[in-house]
């Protein structure tokens, strides 16, 4: 991916799980990079395990500092923009609602005003959710014309994120940079320490041997490796740069059908890939607050309008959990494994082009 030499990339929420893997990826493809986001949220953490910082510029703040944003946005003048700040756990939501909607809303808005006041910017991609969708439990996958919706507070306000893209882009950005949106599932990948998320629950239950307690056993998610998406959003952001018009939209970027499996089956998968038996608890008695059973997106547009398809089986995905995890365990160069790991990604890629 040649095009990314040298270009002048800002990602808001860079020391999140994905902004730490795409910030890496980023640095090893040549560009400049620049982040604005609040301290790691977990200890440990990838952005300090892999030494993310080491290849880029970091500025410390929170999204809901309007004139802090700006004045970073003035200074740096990126020419990509990947936002990725949010408060990015469903349960959290329900615990406080209104941390929830200011960063996920009003942070968004803070972002792409802040981002009117340069000339530099050709594409801006804002990385919401596809729990964005008003989610009716059924078989079928979203696709990008569905309605929005969301009944707990984090959905609401990916679908309220969806609204003041749109809105930013009809009203302020028709001429300006191009706009895109992208909704992803369930990433799993090395280094994600997510408090209430199942792979790093069940890492945690493997590192500090504690049970794990699994509330919804039967609940399909569609589980795809974190460099999954990420290859989707690099790949979207250079076709926005050089049409930016035919390009600027909502976008799903999530695993195929195949890759769609029940919780209780990811939980063998991850037996088989550790080699031992997990401490598993079922708690799906408990006074639990509502999440979606059933989430599936199609993503057809990104397959026929990008080329971008899902290339890792989740058998493989959870594999490279696995190995990032037995690496960190013991005590090897985390830059070094997540830097290769991306590497054999690539190589995927590659092969998988040749093949088209």
């Amino acid at each position: 991916m040649p095009f990314w030499k040298g270009k002048k990339v800002l990602i808001t929420g860079h020391t999140g799980f994905k902004g730490s893997w795409i910030s890496i990826w980023l640095q090893k493809l040549g560009a400049e990079v620049m982040g604005f986001s609040m301290e790691p949220p977990t200890s440990p953490n990838l952005f300090s395990q892999a030494e993310v910082g080491s290849g880029m510029q970091t500025t410390y703040g929170d999204i809901r500092d309007f004139n802090q944003l700006k004045q970073l946005i003035c200074s740096f003048e990126p020419e990509i923009i990947f936002h990725m700040a949010a408060q990015s756990l469903v349960r959290k939501s329900y615990l406080d609602p209104l941390e929830t909607f200011s960063t996920n809303i009003i942070g968004t808005a803070n972002l792409f005003e802040a981002a009117r006041s340069v000339d530099s910017l050709r594409v801006i991609i804002n990385v919401t959710s596809d729990k964005c969708y008003d989610n009716k439990e059924w078989i079928w996958g979203y696709r990008e014309n569905e309605p929005l919706g969301g009944s707990d507070p984090y959905s609401a306000s990916k679908g309220c994120a969806e609204l003041i893209t749109t809105s930013y882009r009809s009203s302020f950005f028709s001429d300006g940079p191009s706009v895109a949106s992208v909704r992803a599932g369930n990433v799993i990948g090395g280094g994600d320490w997510a408090e209430d998320r199942l792979v790093p629950d069940i890492i945690r239950s493997i590192v500090s041997n504690k049970i794990i307690f699994i509330r919804n056993p039967h609940s399909v998610r569609p589980w795809q490796h974190v460099l999954e998406p990420l290859y989707g959003y690099l790949l979207l952001a250079e076709r926005m740069w050089f049409d930016g018009k035919e390009y600027g939209d909502s976008w799903n970027i999530g695993p195929g059908d195949q890759e769609a499996v029940s919780v209780e089956t990811l939980l063998r998968l991850f037996e088989n890939a550790w080699g031992e038996s997990l401490n598993i608890q079922y708690d799906d008695k408990g006074n639990h607050p509502h999440e979606a059973n059933y989430l599936r997106l199609d993503c057809s547009k990104a397959k026929l309008k990008l080329g971008w398809s899902s290339l890792l089986s989740v058998d493989t995905s959870i594999d490279w959990v696995v190995d990032w995890t037995r690496a960190y365990i013991q005590g090897e160069d985390m830059r070094r494994v997540t830097l290769n790991q991306i590497s054999y990604f690539e190589e995927i890629i590659k092969e998988h082009s040749h093949h088209e």
